[in-house]
């Protein structure tokens, strides 16, 4: 599999690609490319509708010298550790984010779960992560503020009295919990109008089955919740001369 800048040529294709309605997974496959590659080409270059590949190779040459000139200062480049490969790692971060966007999450959001996701302590201050984004505090704040909205992350006060935000190791529990209870206005709101439309009428209906869909996935999610919770933090422990007997610690 070829490493390395895509070419000009490979945007081309990729243009061409997306001319002919082929799925990401499908360009990736013709250009023997990870398929992430393809997915952040395309989203960071105006989208599978707008993108060109003139224009796409230019602003990618653009990024590149901009990045060597502020190479010297390099504020928002954090020092990497257990030997991880820089560039390597600033690529996934913006594969991650477009997942993420993908997904729904607003970009600057998406940038900050990001930066705490792919940090070893699972923290950061605001100025930390002002630095590593280069955005302003205002910007942090409002994506930490939609974040906690969602469960996805939460603040705290460190030993010098910092706030810091933090994700924590269930917060995809959490947030799954937190949207999962968020159906529940659907659910209620739906058979409201069923009341008010009239339960033997076609929108009355239309509400009713909303309901019940709705109802049906939202406690489903909640039970396949709370059983891999259980599973996942269910430790193992080897009590001396015994055999090892699970231990369930959900803290």
């Amino acid at each position: 599999m070829p490493g390395g800048r895509l070419t000009q040529q490979e945007r081309q294709q990729i243009a061409s690609g997306l001319a002919d309605d082929l799925a990401y997974a499908e360009i990736a496959r013709r250009l023997d490319r990870p398929t992430s590659t393809i997915t952040r080409e395309v989203m960071r270059n105006g989208g599978p509708t707008a993108y060109r590949a003139d224009l796409a190779h230019r602003a990618t040459e653009r990024r590149t010298h901009q990045r060597r000139q502020a190479a010297p200062r390099g504020p928002q480049a954090p020092p990497q550790t257990h030997g991880r490969d820089a560039e390597a790692v600033r690529e996934y971060e913006e594969t991650l984010t477009i997942v993420f966007m993908q997904s729904g999450l607003p970009k600057m959001m998406a940038r900050v779960l990001v930066c705490l996701y792919t940090t070893d302590a699972g923290s950061l201050t605001a100025s930390e992560l002002v630095q590593r984004l280069q955005v302003s505090p205002a910007s942090i704040s409002k994506a930490i503020t939609f974040l906690e909205s969602q469960g996805l992350a939460r603040r705290e006060r460190d030993e010098r009295r910092r706030e810091r935000y933090v994700i924590d190791d269930d917060v995809w529990y959490q947030a799954t919990i937190a949207s999962a209870r968020s159906l529940a206005q659907v659910v209620e709101t739906s058979r409201q109008g069923v009341s008010i439309l009239g339960p033997d009428t076609p929108a009355g209906a239309r509400l009713e089955n909303i309901a019940r869909f709705v109802d049906f996935v939202s406690e489903g999610t909640l039970r396949a919740a709370e059983q891999a919770r259980e599973v996942l933090h269910t430790k193992v422990t080897t009590p001396s001369g015994d055999a090892a007997e699970p231990s369930s610690d959900l803290g």
